[in-house]
This record gives C-alpha cells, structure tokens and sequence, in this order.
C-alpha cells in the first residue's frame, strides 16, 4: 500500500473500535504510512494515540477513501460531517450493520462512490471474511481498493446485488455466534457424559477450531471430510444419524436460523 492511491491522497477512518481497530492494524502492518490515515473518533484508544495517524484533526479535502466504521446509531450524527466530499472521487466504504447504500447517497449524493461491506466478528484477529457490493457510480478500480483495504482483516467476496447482503448477514455475520452456541452445547453435552466442564470446553473448542481450519485447508469439500471420518456403524455415524436426521437435525434448524436471521436483517435495513 506504500505507494498506492490511498497513501497519496490519504484515507479517512471514521470511527475506530474493534473492527476499525483491526483493520487498521492490517493497513499499517501492510506498509500504508500512518501519516496517509486520518482517524475521526471520540473516544480514541491508547494504542490508537501511539500509531502515529492523524487523530481528530483537520481532514484531507479529496481523500482516495473515507471506511465508515461507525456504529450505525451514531450514523446520523457522523455521516454529515463529511458531506462536502460526496459527489467526487472519494470513495466511501462502509462496514456498518443495516446501513444501505441508498441511505448513503440521501447523506452525500447520488453521484457519490459507495461500497457496502458486511464484515465478521473474527476479522478482529485477521480471520474475518467480507462480502462487498458497490454502487453504480463507483469504478471497477474503486471496488478494488476497497477490497484491498478489506483483505487486511481476512477473505473478501464481491456480491452480484445489495439484497445478497441479508443473507451474508444471515450466514457470516450471525455465523460466529452460531458456532459459538455450538461449542457451548458441545461442552455441555460432554460435561453430561461424565467429563469435567473444564476439560469438556477445552475440547469442544479445539475440536470446532480445528475442523475448521481442516475445511478451509482441504482439497476435499466439507462432505468429503465427513465421510472420512465417518466408519460404517461405528461411533460418528450414530452421533451423525441424530444430527442428519431431516426432520429434528440440522438440516431444519441451520435452515430456520439463516432465515431468521436474514428475515431480520431485512426488517432493520427496511427500517
């Protein structure tokens, strides 16, 4: 990123908590000048102060990018702040939850280069993944930057239309906390086996951790996996025949719990 178009014109980041804190960590880890950042946030945190960017400070008139990192609440509050810089070149990039692209462009102007982003929970430790959409008025060129600027904190995909994005939030970014449920009734059902609740977290975790990152390192796909570890009547087939079963297993409830999620999303995009 050292002599990129975002290092030349600078990159606004408004709002910088956990995840703006992660990727800007990324950024600057990546080798984009400190002094090309510009942060805009109340209630900054030590290790912020110590990085070096520009903190609440007078901000660039044309900046390559403004990420929007704000929690949507505060939305309302913030966004006009930068209004002179829609209708430009200025990229803006948002990773806030439920806010649309069409509210964007009420704020800043039709004409104003909008991605949308859905990030995850894990992109805190580099492990996230992103699904981005742009609207018409930003270039193929401006989507990559954004999607560069995203790479720092895990996997990025690029949607065919902002209505996927409900479904991203259903699947992604919901996701974390279904695995998480997961490792917590793992635990406890290995607690009422007969293990000590300690040891039985410590092995749900590394159990779910590590298949995890089995099935991103594959070649095989997730079903081949399984049936690898899976010998005729022996014990993962008589856990599996509970958990496939298509009427009470997962099949039904991962089905019913995306599309509340999503049904969800929907409503609060919707308003």
């Amino acid at each position: 990123m050292k002599n990129s178009r975002i290092a030349q014109k600078g990159l606004v980041l408004l709002g910088c908590g956990k995840m703006g804190s992660a990727m800007l960590a990324g950024w600057l880890d990546q080798g984009l000048p400190a002094t090309s950042v510009h942060v805009l946030d109340p209630f900054p945190s030590d290790w912020l102060k110590s990085t070096g960017v520009a903190l609440n400070s007078d901000l660039p008139d044309a900046p390559a990018t403004v990420l929007v990192a704000v929690k949507p609440q505060m939305m309302a509050e913030a966004l006009p702040r930068l209004q002179e810089m829609g209708g430009g070149e200025t990229v803006f990039v948002s990773v806030a939850a439920g806010t649309t692209i069409g509210y964007f462009e009420s704020v800043l102007g039709r004409q104003t280069p909008v991605v949308r982003a859905m990030p995850n929970t894990p992109a805190a430790i580099g492990k996230g993944i992103t699904a981005v959409i742009g609207n018409a008025a930003v270039s193929k060129e401006g989507v990559d930057e954004a999607v560069q600027l995203l790479q720092a904190v895990g996997q990025v995909v690029r949607l065919e239309n902002e209505g996927q994005i409900d479904a991203v939030t259903g699947v992604s970014g919901s996701g974390p906390a279904y695995v998480f449920y997961m490792i917590e009734t793992l635990a406890a059902a290995g607690e009422a086996q007969g293990l000590p609740a300690e040891m039985a977290m410590q092995l749900a975790k590394a159990t779910v951790a590590g298949a995890g990152a089995l099935a991103e390192e594959a070649a095989e796909s997730p079903s081949q996996l399984r049936v690898n570890v899976t010998s005729p009547n022996g014990t993962t087939q008589a856990g599996l025949e509970v958990l496939m079963d298509v009427q009470t297993g997962l099949p039904s409830l991962i089905n019913k719990t995306v599309a509340a999620a999503t049904g969800r999303s929907k409503e609060l995009a919707n308003g």
